[in-house]
């Protein structure tokens, strides 16, 4: 008989994980909280609470070490341990009320005021910045949102389990916490922010290589990814008390508008080691730029501002006139140029520096390519700072809060800008895109990393002068010239052979893999063939991915050669707008018809009563439209209508144009505007200062020149075009099978009977 193995002992991170785990499922049991968007907040404000007093204890006895008196931040009965340490403590509708309430029965019996009234009332009692001050602020936008509370008593004794004073424990819940802060973000779906991947965090901390000495500012820090990583940077450094000091102290502030980012960030920084978070809340861009002067400005700025959305005109007023713009990226920009330090500047109670400050800086692909106001920005950026280097990110890197390409801006005060270098990130071999389940990893910046200090020309990096930007509009939205040659030596020949070699390898790794394994659990010969499986699962899996990657390639360099030397003509004759209006029946039902952007195609918005359309106009759609979002093209909003999109209807937003079939072929059209020199013209014909106010205008759209090769050609170029599509069809049912293969060989093996 086999006799029951001993159980090894849980680590600390087991047992934190356990108990962190145990907590959640407690909190997944109340009925108040909806989802880890709720759960999280509420374990964070418990466990922030249970760190402080923790401190607090261990501030109280290095006190007592030095004779000396200890003033608590937190007074009796609000600690800690007066109200949660005892596991039999208060609990149900008394914990709530003690929480909840503005003034309530105390844990020691007496009347007064209810916990968070008392945290947030902390705000007038210290000086700016002050722990009193941090803790105030915490709790200004916290609610108890759980309406059990014998449940949050339960979640109050499994808190009690962690020690913050053991720095062990602490190193491994920032780990832990960090996370849940990804799972949050992931839950929280379009209501979430633009979350930085770690991997990029890191990349542009370690380039931009703060020193000890150094102020560092992240003005929109959502929850403190760029300070937690700024931190541990810095704190490599440290080899004196005084330094320590000057870190913990002087060096990293950051400023957050939204109330739960400002929380999470508090706890992330005092988990990661940072006492005193210098953290102030509201909204950065509510200060009057002209105002900053030297006092207030910085060494290093590193940061992802929030893009997208739109400032009111309160906010607008705050910057210079011919730079006043809605789009919170470009604000938040001219922003981070006025906060960089000036070298030789005075500055009260420090010496001058002796360089300019240093900013690393997230951007959408808009801000590179953005005229009007963001061209007016962008020169004061190129005469007043070394716009050094711009790297360019792959699509996918913040999947799955957006798709929208990013790129990484580094630039000092010092200026003007002589040349501009420019660094593409590749995508890993045989990936077309990253994902929430496959992410952007940090060896991934390997090369860019060994480049940077050795810079030359190759196929990922290359340069452009200030000169050549200034004489384009300040165009800095500048495509791989060497990556375009190397497409330019690709015959389509070339790229059909990879992709019948890789289909005839699928085919016999399907043809030559062993799922019939019947033997016992522990046969040595099972095991094998098990690895050997999964090997050829991978690379079936492998080699799927790269055959797509080539039918993109494929129809890229056919399309090249398809229009090469082929003559432009306007919209207008080719295909011009046309406008079905729709007489709306009030007894009849329609289809209303969307268009996603980053040319993710149609979709049903919803099928309707005909009396709900009598207040606007609709009209019809018919298959093989060309169909453009009038406020959303600038953003690829441009589809091809599919044959179940027939008779849909749309409102006076969309676009339709319609081929003439004697001379263009639609989807040779739809494809030529997915191509950058397409959509640059559609992007040129939305006019506008500020993304949202970008608009397709119909005239400048029938004006776009589009290149017409003879007709069998762009026939010929739409077969293919569809033989590829056919092919990602095939694929994706390939790709269900080969997933489920070893799933499905480990149960029969595990369920047969061992012999």
């Amino acid at each position: 008989m086999a006799t029951a193995k001993s159980k090894t002992p849980l680590t600390t991170r087991d047992n934190l994980s356990a108990l962190i785990g145990s907590a959640r499922k407690i909190l997944r049991k109340d009925k108040g909280l909806n989802g880890d968007v709720d759960r999280l907040p509420l374990l964070t404000w418990v466990m922030f609470l249970k760190f402080l007093d923790d401190l607090e204890f261990k501030h109280e006895q290095e006190a007592t070490l030095d004779g000396k008196r200890y003033q608590p931040i937190i007074e009796s009965p609000y600690r800690w341990r007066d109200w949660a340490a005892r596991e039999d403590g208060i609990t149900g509708d008394e914990l709530l009320a003690f929480i909840g309430q503005e003034h309530t029965h105390r844990a020691d019996g007496s009347l007064g005021q209810g916990l968070f009234a008392y945290l947030r009332a902390l705000a007038g009692e210290g000086e700016k910045g002050s722990q009193r001050e941090v803790i105030a602020n915490v709790f200004k936008g916290v609610q108890n949102r759980m309406v059990s509370g014998y449940l949050l008593r339960d979640i109050v004794n499994k808190i009690n389990g962690i020690h913050f004073n053991a720095s062990e424990e602490i190193h491994t819940l920032s780990h832990l916490y960090e996370s849940m802060l990804r799972e949050m973000r992931d839950a929280a779906g379009d209501s979430g922010e633009f979350y930085t991947p770690r991997p990029v965090v890191r990349f542009m901390v370690q380039v931009t290589n703060p020193q000890l000495g150094d102020t560092v500012l992240d003005p929109a820090c959502g929850t403190g990814g760029f300070l937690v990583e700024a931190f541990d940077h810095l704190n490599a450094q440290v080899t004196t008390t005084e330094q320590r000091r000057t870190l913990q102290r002087n060096t990293l502030t950051g400023q957050e508008a939204k109330p739960l980012p400002y929380m999470l960030a508090q706890m992330n920084l005092l988990l990661h080691g940072l006492e005193a978070p210098q953290i102030a809340y509201g909204n950065t861009l509510e200060r009057r730029i002209t105002e900053i002067g030297h006092d207030e400005r910085v060494d290093v700025i590193l940061t992802n501002p929030p893009f997208g959305g739109e400032e009111e005109a309160g906010i607008k007023a705050n910057f210079p006139p011919n730079m006043q713009t809605a789009e919170t990226a470009l604000l938040f920009l001219q922003y981070i140029m006025r906060k960089l330090r000036v070298a030789g500047a005075p500055v009260k109670g420090k010496k001058a520096a002796v360089h300019g400050g240093r900013a690393a800086v997230v951007v959408p692909n808009g801000t590179l390519f953005g005229d009007g106001v963001a061209a007016v920005i962008k020169a004061e950026l190129l005469k007043e700072f070394n716009l050094h280097t711009i790297v360019r990110l792959p699509q996918g890197v913040f999947a799955p809060y957006t798709d929208i390409p990013a790129n990484l801006l580094f630039f000092e005060r010092g200026g003007p800008t002589e040349t501009i270098w420019y660094y593409e990130l590749p995508l890993p071999e045989g990936r077309k895109k990253y994902s929430k389940t496959a992410p952007l990893q940090f060896d991934e910046f390997a090369p860019v990393l060994a480049w940077w200090n050795a810079r030359k020309e190759n196929a990922q990096a290359w340069q452009v002068s200030a000169a050549d930007i200034a004489a384009s509009g300040y165009n800095l939205d500048r495509k791989n010239p060497n990556a375009r040659r190397s497409l330019e030596d690709v015959a389509p020949s070339e790229v059909i052979e990879r992709i019948f070699k890789r289909e005839d390898e699928i085919s016999r790794l399907f043809t030559t893999t062993d799922v019939n394994l019947s033997f016992g659990i522990g046969d040595d010969s099972t095991l094998l063939r098990l690895r050997s499986l999964a090997k050829k699962i991978q690379v079936i899996k492998e080699n799927l991915e790269s055959i797509e990657t080539d039918g993109d390639l494929l129809l890229a360099v056919s399309f090249r050669d398809a229009i090469a030397n082929a003559p432009l003509r306007p919209m207008s004759e080719v295909a011009p707008l046309v406008r079905r209006e729709v007489a709306i029946d009030l007894e009849a039902s329609y289809t209303e018809l969307g268009v996603r952007s980053f040319y993710k195609g149609t979709f049903h918005r919803r099928t309707v009563a005909g009396s709900e359309f009598t207040w606007q106009k609709m009209f019809r759609v018919e298959e093989g439209d060309l169909i453009f979002s009038n406020i959303m093209a600038w953003e690829q909003g441009i589809a091809l209508a599919k044959s179940e999109d027939h008779g849909c209807v749309g409102n006076h937003r969309m676009l339709t144009c319609v081929a003439d079939r004697a001379n263009a072929v639609p989807g040779f059209l739809a494809y030529y505007f997915m191509t950058d020199e397409g959509f640059a013209k559609v992007y040129a014909a939305s006019p506008g200062t500020a993304a949202r106010n970008r608009t397709l205008i119909a005239t400048n759209l029938e004006a776009i020149e589009v290149p017409v090769p003879p007709l069998p050609i762009q026939q010929s170029f739409d077969r293919l075009q569809a033989e590829v599509t056919a092919l990602k069809a095939k694929h994706a049912a390939i790709r269900a099978a080969n997933a489920a293969l070893l799933p499905a060989t480990l149960e029969r093996v595990f369920s047969s009977p061992t012999p």
